[in-house]
């Protein structure tokens, strides 16, 4: 039975469908937001909020900085409670050896207009005291920032609803049809644009989409402030993040409005099995007190488990699926580790295409057509 009709549907409640939500809304749509289970969950919930350029690839930087930028515009509208702060990220290497690799860094950066600072031995000690004495010195990127990224979610929403947009949060879309989705329980509902926006999920709803869970853990920890001023990263956690091997931890610091400090990271390529592996989490808060002692001392409230939705060539897939069955299904899905930076852009790329006008960035390397270059990837059972 047919019990809706939309300009636009939106799978998924997370950060990147509420951005794509907020920014369709603000084009004219009329936006159905909808939710498996409730909104701000899955890996918006399970994440940290940092908003960081990042420069894997030449694609992976442009979406990163033209995103973060987008962050910097909204700053002002977001509410306390999101916590946003510029915090700036220094990227540490731990010896001489990686110092060459800060540099090069640094040149990536200021090449795409980053503003950025290298930081010796002794200015790295004075910016982050508590790291261990001994390292080699750091990249500063001063814009970077972090935001409580649940509410910041909540906050999306919100603009969306304000701008005419709907949500149905406990209410599992089953199928993609030809112009709709069909709800568990035989409901249909209509719309001249779908957009998969649902992360790791992404391809239970598409089998084709190269989208796998891959688990991570994260720690909180007591309110110590002044243990850290920056969000901290070593130079090895790209190499962690972004290649697929079947387990791997680094070290990345986050501090917390609160006083409280966040502590990663780790991932798995496990399946669906969210229970948390004590081993993993002994090795990433090992990898962390090397970096810095105070951990060491320091009371850690709580851990968790989460899923970032990977694709086998490390960038989201962002554009227009297409095929005959459904040809005006979209996606917005498979951010990895990175939705929460690159939720803004990924919204206004999608909204720019499926008005036709010309994107801010070139949207081609984020294209789902490229999947065909590409096994199809499957999550462990």
């Amino acid at each position: 039975m047919i019990t809706g009709s939309y300009d636009a549907i939106v799978v998924g409640a997370g950060i990147v469908g509420a951005a794509c939500a907020a920014t369709l809304a603000g084009d004219g749509h009329r936006v159905l937001v909808i939710d498996a289970s409730f909104a701000a969950g899955g890996a918006t919930a399970a994440g940290m909020g940092h908003l960081v350029v990042m420069d894997d690839s030449p694609e992976q930087l442009a979406l990163t900085a033209y995103s973060s930028q987008l962050w910097r515009e909204l700053a002002a509208e977001l509410s306390a409670a999101a916590e946003y702060e510029r915090r700036g990220t220094i990227w540490i290497a731990d010896g001489d050896s990686q110092l060459a690799m800060l540099q090069a860094k640094k040149r990536v950066y200021e090449r795409a207009g980053i503003a950025c600072e290298l930081l010796d031995d002794r200015a790295l000690a004075d910016a982050e005291p508590f790291l261990r004495p001994g390292l080699a010195g750091g990249l500063l990127v001063p814009s970077d920032a972090v935001v409580y990224q649940p509410i910041a979610t909540l906050y999306l929403l919100r603009l969306a609803r304000a701008r005419g947009a709907m949500l149905r949060e406990g209410c599992r879309v089953d199928a993609v049809i030809p112009r709709g989705v069909r709800l568990r329980g035989g409901d249909v509902l209509l719309a001249d644009v779908i957009i998969n926006a649902a992360g790791a999920e992404a391809s239970a709803l598409v089998p084709a989409l190269p989208v796998i869970p891959r688990k991570g853990h994260l720690a909180i920890t007591d309110r110590y402030p002044g243990l850290c001023s920056h969000q901290i990263v070593e130079l090895g956690y790209l190499a962690s993040a972004h290649a697929m091997t079947t387990e791997s931890v680094a070290f990345n610091l986050q501090p917390r409005a609160t006083g409280q400090v966040l502590i990663g990271s780790s991932r798995e390529l496990v399946g669906w099995d969210a229970s948390p592996n004590p081993r993993i989490a002994r090795l990433m808060l090992a990898r962390a007190r090397h970096f810095m002692p105070a951990l060491a001392t320091a009371s850690v409230l709580r851990m968790w488990t989460g899923f970032r939705p990977a694709t086998p060539d490390k960038l989201p897939l962002i554009g227009r699926w297409g095929g005959e069955a459904t040809p005006d299904l979209w996606i917005a899905a498979g951010h990895e580790g990175l939705g929460i930076t690159m939720a803004l852009g990924t919204a206004h790329l999608i909204a720019d295409l499926i008005a036709g006008r010309e994107t801010a960035i070139d949207a081609a390397p984020y294209a789902p057509s490229r999947v065909g270059s590409f096994p199809v990837a499957r999550a462990a059972s």
